[in-house]
């Protein structure tokens, strides 16, 4: 039996699901992996172009003090709006007909939910909402995109914020609750297209308390010793074999 089998055994045999994503999922949607050899937080073209590096300028005090640089560098490299969900976000969708599925994903790029997952937690927050620092209004994506580099409040004039966890910032505590309840009560972990090395998500797998466990990923991370059956593949052929396509 090949290790796609095996997976799909134990996919078919659980009832309750927590599947992990991080940006291995999303890249064959266009959108590139930060942390890749060429992304942006190693890439010395981007650092030479902002003149700040990618965790300095995703920082919350860079957003406060130097609002202007960080939306430019925002908007345009870390926003895809022709980006759609591919096989994988649409086979954890999928599952739902058959399964309990929480996805918890690193990703901001808010796919999950745009391919009919229900049961989604962002856990570094999502581009597609966004919030006036001073008022609390929400605004759209299409909002801040098409609304000065520095968009504003249309009510009070307030600074306008994107819902995403910044460096310095804390993750939100519903988040966090909620993703440790699932995993404390899921029989089955798929892990997709993360390093786990990113914290304080990588973390959370030692809180999965079943026995069985799936990691699909290109490179092997440096928890592989965590998880019952490892697949290092492309994401995309490994979501074919789980599906029959």
């Amino acid at each position: 039996m090949s290790k796609i089998e095996e997976a799909k055994k134990l996919i078919d045999e659980a009832k309750y699901i927590v599947v992990i994503t991080g940006a291995g999922i999303s890249t064959p949607s266009g959108i590139p992996d930060i942390r890749s050899a060429n992304g942006a937080a190693n890439n010395k073209d981007l650092i030479k172009k902002y003149k700040y590096g990618y965790e300095t300028i995703v920082s919350h005090s860079f957003f406060m003090s130097n609002t202007e640089e960080f939306y430019r560098y925002y908007k345009e490299q870390m926003i895809f709006k022709n980006a759609t969900p591919n096989i994988a976000h649409k086979f954890l969708a999928s599952l739902e007909s058959s399964h309990r599925v929480t996805v918890i994903t690193q990703n901001i790029d808010g796919l999950h939910i745009k391919a009919g997952s229900s049961d989604v937690v962002e856990f570094h927050g999502s581009v597609l909402r966004n919030r006036c620092l001073d008022c609390g209004k929400s605004f759209s994506l299409d909002y801040v995109m098409n609304n000065g580099l520095v968009p504003h409040c249309d009510s009070c004039g307030g600074v306008i914020k994107p819902d995403v966890v910044l460096f310095e910032e804390g993750i939100d505590e519903f988040a966090i609750s909620h993703s440790l309840y699932a995993l404390s009560k899921a029989d089955l972990l798929i892990v997709i297209g993360s390093s786990l090395n990113v914290y304080p998500a990588a973390g959370l797998i030692r809180y999965f308390n079943g026995t069985n466990s799936i990691l699909i990923n290109k490179d092997p991370t440096p928890m592989d010793y965590l998880f019952k059956i490892i697949i290092n593949d492309d994401i995309i052929n490994v979501i074919k074999g789980l599906s029959n396509e």
